[in-house]
């Protein structure tokens, strides 16, 4: 079935695969001008995406397998969350605990089994969702019930993926029956020479004046730290490998970057998070969103052992990702912009990635 958009591009949906437990999985392959994008309904992923670089030339930019069994194996171990829709809550829940309204609440320890991260051991990003056509994308639905990994609330979330000209651009709805705490992000790990050795020559820009600093458990420690004089500023492009080898307690805690950027500008306001260029390619990838912050991380925890689409292994920094969110352990820091959503409300959000490219 092809639905073509004339503002948009076009829209193609195909069977992706079966999960082990018999839900079917679908593909849907969204086209404009300058980007071809595949989106998924298992962990609403993106699989691909495909832009060109300087000289015209097309190839896919983003991590991932070519099937859905790569997929279902990832998710078994490691578990990358290639492409995927993090939640309800993406990032860290310190201890997997959190407190409303007097309430305790305990989630998950999946991370190193201290602490929460992308929502406990079966995440959104490892459920089926249900995927709609609409004009140049599709629309992601999950219902999570009152209790999932131990959060509150009947949770309904709307993850929207539409192209045009040369960007992707994702909008978040999130509701619930009770007060609870969530925070969505998109996953995907970018390599904008096109999947080839690491991101370390591509130069970044943050627009971000401070970063929350962790503890050994990647926590944040609730300060606001600036990034003035630090390997965390990049307020001006520079190249990613350039410090990330410093003598920085941070930077070894984490093996590289790993951290949340406190954004410029009002939550809810579209903002620059990143811009990246890769200068063998000549790809820039532009993101802007209206969260308060972006983690930035350099694929730390690729060791060369997981298989790509290439059928070979994805080496250590050898994508980026750019998590568009609210700071992780929101809930247990007061002074950090608030992820508690009460019932009646309906939260929105945006992040665009905007494809371009520049000459030598």
């Amino acid at each position: 079935m092809t639905t073509v958009i004339a503002a948009q591009g076009s829209v193609t949906k195909a069977h992706f695969g079966t999960t082990p437990d018999g839900k079917n999985v679908d593909i849907y392959t969204l086209k404009a001008e300058g980007i071809e994008a595949r989106i998924m309904t298992y962990g609403a992923r993106v699989v691909s995406i495909e832009t060109p670089d300087r000289n015209g030339k097309m190839a896919d930019v983003v991590l991932g397998y070519h099937g859905l069994d790569g997929y279902l194996d990832d998710a078994k171990g490691s578990n990358t969350y290639f492409g995927a829709i993090v939640g309800r809550y993406g990032n860290r829940i310190a201890h997997g605990q959190f407190r409303i309204g007097g309430k305790t609440y305990q989630v998950p320890k999946n991370d190193h089994g201290i602490n929460a991260l992308h929502g406990g051991t079966v995440g959104f990003d490892k459920l089926v969702w249900q995927g709609k056509e609409i004009p140049g994308g599709v629309e992601m639905t999950l219902v999570s019930p009152d209790g999932d990994q131990g959060f509150p609330g009947t949770l309904t979330a709307h993850v929207r993926y539409t192209v045009h000209h040369d960007a992707l651009r994702i909008d978040y709805s999130v509701s619930s029956d009770k007060p609870t705490v969530v925070n969505l992000t998109n996953h995907s790990y970018f390599n904008l020479a096109g999947d080839q050795g690491t991101i370390l020559d591509e130069e970044l820009m943050i627009p971000a004046d401070q970063f929350t600093p962790v503890d050994s458990g990647l926590i944040p420690t609730g300060m606001l730290a600036p990034v003035e004089g630090t390997p965390f500023d990049f307020r001006k492009p520079t190249v990613i490998g350039a410090r990330i080898n410093d003598d920085n307690a941070q930077l070894k805690i984490a093996g590289g970057y790993d951290f949340n950027w406190v954004l410029r500008g009002k939550t809810g306001e579209m903002k620059t998070a990143a811009r990246v260029y890769d200068p063998t390619s000549g790809r820039v990838l532009t993101v802007t969103t209206t969260e308060p912050g972006v983690q930035f991380y350099t694929g730390n925890f690729l060791n060369g052992s997981k298989y790509g689409k290439d059928q070979q292994g994805y080496p250590k920094n050898g994508a980026l990702c750019l998590e568009t969110q609210h700071f992780p352990d929101s809930p247990n820091h007061a002074n950090f912009p608030s992820t508690e959503l009460m019932p009646g409300i309906t939260r929105h959000s945006t992040t665009t990635f905007t494809f371009s490219t520049r000459a030598k």
